[in-house]
C-alpha cells in the first residue's frame, strides 16, 4: 500500500438514509402486545444510515481508522503494534490490537486482541486485554491498567498499491467514469461512480479482473447490513464486499468466497477509503454430458495482498445460480447499501489462474506517518523494494 492521495471534493456522494419502517413497525406492534411503553424503546433505536460524503460524517468518524507504532508489550520488551478502531455509533467503539503491525503490514496473523470504549469530552478511551488506550484522533497513548505509559501509536492512512491500475492491451474496460458500453442496467452517479446492480454484457469463463470499490460509513449497522455488495462471478460465485474493517476474517466477511471460505487475512480498509480487488478466475470444467470434472479456481488480491491463492471453489456460493457448463456474466450485487465502483476492467480468456507471489509483505505497504521513528522505517522499506 502507498500514501493516500488527498480526496477531491466531488469524489464523494451525499448521505443516504435507508428505510427502517418495517423494523420500527414490527417493534411497535410487539411492544403494544406486551404492554411496554413504545416511546421509550423506539427512541433508543439508532437510525440506519449510510454516509458516502465525508462532509456529512459524525465526530466518531474522525477517531475511526488505523494507528501504528512501537510500545512496551512486556517487561523490558518493546514491539511494533497496529491498532484498528471501528466506530459503532453514538460514541461507542471497538478496536483490534495486532502484534507486529497492521494486517498486511507486519501483523503475525496470530496475536490479535480486542478492546472497546466510548467517547467522552473529545477523548476516546479504550479498555481491554490489560491495557488502556487514550485516543485523540491523531495519536493513541497506550497505558497499562495502572496508568503507566507504554508508548504512542500514530494514525496512518494506507492505500492499495493497485489503485489506479491501467487496463493492459486487450482488456475490456467495463467502467472508467464514462457511460458503460459493456455493462447492462448500469447506473452512474453525478460524480461519475458506478452503482450496484449491474452485470457485464458478456458472459465470462477464464479472466483477470481489476475493480475499485468504496463502502459507505454505516456506524449503526452490524454484520451483513454494513456496506454489503459482492462480485458475483458467473452469477454463481461471490467474492464478498462488506465493511469488515477491524473484524476477524470470517466466512461471510469482505473478501470471502461467501459462506464457503474466509479470506486468508482481512485486508479491509476503513469505510469511505477506496479499495481494490484483483481477481484471476478459471471456470469449472465439464465433460460433454455436463458433469463437472474440475472445480473453478480463483486468486484474489485485496488491496494488493493475496487473500485467496489458486483456491478451488468447490460449489456455487450463497444464493448463486447452480453450476453448469454455460458461461454467465458477472454481477455487482445490489444489497441495498450504496457501495460504489470505479476503474473496472477485465482481460478475457486468460487460460490459468495466476498465483501472485509477494516476497516481502511489509514492503508492499507504504505508510504516511508523522512519527520520525516510523518514517525512518518507511525509508528502509523503500530501499528494500
Amino acid at each position: 500500500m502507498r500514501p493516500v492521495r488527498p480526496a477531491q471534493p466531488m469524489e464523494y456522494l451525499t448521505m443516504m438514509r435507508l428505510p427502517i419502517v418495517m423494523t420500527v413497525t414490527t417493534a411497535l406492534f410487539s411492544l403494544i402486545l406486551t404492554g411496554t411503553n413504545p416511546s421509550v424503546c423506539v427512541a433508543a433505536e439508532s437510525p440506519r444510515i449510510a454516509i458516502t460524503d465525508p462532509a456529512e460524517v459524525d465526530i466518531d468518524f474522525t477517531f475511526q481508522g488505523e494507528y501504528l507504532g512501537t510500545v512496551r508489550i512486556s517487561a523490558g520488551r518493546t514491539g511494533r503494534v497496529g491498532l484498528q478502531i471501528v466506530a459503532r455509533g453514538n460514541g461507542r467503539f471497538e478496536a483490534a490490537w495486532y502484534l507486529g503491525g497492521l494486517p498486511g503490514a507486519g501483523w503475525n496473523r496470530q496475536d490479535r486482541s480486542t478492546l472497546d470504549g466510548a467517547l467522552d469530552n473529545g477523548m476516546l478511551t479504550l479498555m481491554g486485554d490489560g491495557r488502556m488506550i487514550l485516543v485523540d484522533g491523531t495519536t493513541a497513548r497506550v497505558q497499562d491498567t495502572g496508568g503507566t505509559d507504554q508508548g504512542i501509536l500514530t494514525r496512518v492512512v494506507r492505500e492499495s498499491p493497485t489503485i489506479g491500475a491501467s487496463a493492459p492491451p486487450g482488456a475490456v474496460v467495463l467502467f472508467d467514469g464514462s457511460p458503460p458500453e459493456f455493462m447492462d442496467n448500469a447506473s452512474v452517479t453525478d460524480d461519475g461512480l458506478l452503482e450496484v446492480g449491474t452485470t457485464t454484457s458478456m458472459p465470462v469463463e477464464d479472466f483477470r479482473m481489476h475493480l475499485e470499490f468504496r463502502v459507505p460509513y454505516m456506524p449503526n449497522s452490524r454484520g451483513q447490513g454494513r456496506g454489503n455488495s459482492g462480485v458475483y462471478i458467473q452469477r454463481r460465485y461471490e467474492v464478498q464486499i462488506l465493511d469488515s474493517f477491524g473484524m476477524e476474517s470470517l466466512f461471510d466477511g469482505c473478501g470471502s468466497l461467501y459462506r464457503q471460505q474466509a479470506a486468508d487475512v482481512n485486508m479491509s480498509l476503513p469505510p469511505l477509503a477506496w479499495q481494490t480487488f484483483d481477481i484471476w478466475f478459471r471456470a469449472a470444467q465439464f465433460d460433454s454430458d455436463g458433469n463437472k470434472i474440475a472445480n473453478a479456481r480463483i486468486t484474489v488480491l485485496h488491496n494488493g495482498i493475496p487473500i485467496h491463492s489458486n483456491r478451488e471453489v468447490v460449489a456455487k456460493t450463497g444464493a448463486g445460480l447452480p453450476e453448469g457448463p454455460e458461461p454467465l456474466p458477472i454481477l455487482l450485487q445490489n444489497h441495498r447499501d450504496p457501495v460504489h465502483f470505479r476503474n473496472v476492467w477485465i482481460v478475457l480468456g486468460e487460460p490459468a489462474v495466476v498465483q501472485p507471489y509477494v516476497t516481502r509483505t511489509r514492503c508492499t505497504v507504504r505508510i504516511r506517518h508523522r512519527c520520525q521513528i516510523v518514517q525512518r522505517l518507511v525509508n528502509r522499506l523503500r530501499r528494500c523494494r
